[in-house]
Order: C-alpha cells, then sequence, then structure tokens
C-alpha cells in the first residue's frame, strides 16, 4: 500500500472516528476527540492554507445547523445543547471539511455525482446520528438537509473541481 493511500484513510478514519465520538460521546467527549483530529489534520495532511476550510465549516455550520435548530428541526435531550445546538452536531463541519482536499478530492470533478451524496450521504448521516444521539428530527428536516448538501456538493464541485488532484498525481 502506498503512502498516499494510508493517508486516504487515515483521513477517513479520522473523520468516521470524529463522527462517532461527536454523535455517541456528546460535547466533552466530542470536543477532546474531533480537537484532536483537527490538530493532528492540520499538522500532518493539511495542504498550505487548509485551515481556511476547516474555520469556514465551521461558521457555514454554525449557519446551518444552527438556522435549522432554531426553525425547529431537531429536538435535542434536555440539556444537550449550547444556543443555538450542541457543540458535537457543530463540530461535525470542521471534521467534514477535512475531506474536501483529500478522502473527497475525486469527487469534485464529477458535480452531478457530487450533488447525489450530498442529497443523500448528509440525510443519512442526519437519520443515523439522530438515532444514536437520541435526537428527534422533524418531518421536513431531512428533505431540508439533502437539498442544502446538494446545493453545498454542488459548488465544491465548481470550486475545487478544477484543482482537485488525484492520489500520486501532482
Amino acid at each position: 500500500m502506498t503512502a498516499g493511500a494510508l493517508r486516504l484513510i487515515a483521513n477517513l478514519a479520522g473523520f468516521q472516528l470524529g463522527w462517532l465520538a461527536c454523535v455517541l460521546g456528546g460535547s466533552l467527549v466530542g470536543l477532546a476527540v474531533a480537537g484532536g483530529i483537527l490538530m493532528a489534520h492540520l499538522r500532518w495532511q493539511a495542504r498550505p492554507g487548509e485551515w481556511r476550510w476547516l474555520v469556514g465549516f465551521a461558521g457555514l455550520g454554525l449557519t446551518v445547523d444552527g438556522g435549522l435548530v432554531l426553525a425547529g428541526g431537531f429536538t435535542f435531550p434536555e440539556g444537550a445543547q449550547l444556543a443555538p445546538l450542541p457543540l458535537w452536531l457543530w463540530l461535525l463541519w470542521p471534521l467534514f471539511a477535512t475531506l474536501l482536499h483529500h478522502s473527497l478530492a475525486w469527487l469534485w470533478r464529477r458535480p452531478w455525482l457530487a450533488a447525489a451524496g450530498g442529497a443523500t450521504g448528509a440525510p443519512l448521516s442526519y437519520y443515523a446520528g439522530a438515532r444514536l444521539a437520541d435526537v428527534t428530527l422533524a418531518p421536513w428536516l431531512l428533505t431540508a438537509e439533502a437539498l442544502v448538501w446538494a446545493t453545498l456538493c454542488l459548488w465544491l464541485s465548481h470550486r475545487l473541481g478544477d484543482r482537485a488532484r488525484l492520489p500520486g498525481r501532482a
């Protein structure tokens, strides 16, 4: 196995570990694990300036999921959230951003596949996370997330598609 393939596997494994820690462990465990993953990513894997994507997605997550919380899309267990959304849910956004230039780089050259992946993968992730974290979702929320993520992934294809590099290529 090549070093590039190992880096992609580490990138995916880091995201999955962070997702599970956030969803199953809540805000304190999520902060510790996701914080470590984000620092390790920035130290050993990130491209120059990639920290901007992590910060941008943190802001985007606060806006998107925070707005959906305020609209009544999520109902969290008592005491599980800081206004407007729980830290663990917010941390998933910069964790996702660690995949953009690495494990998902190939996807941005395929805009309609990216949109389809966003429209299906994100709602499935929200649904699974809600089931594991005892969060109630409004009936309309998964449709809203599908639209948000399909649009976001189309935008990412437009923004990153020309610059996406396949592993091992210059």
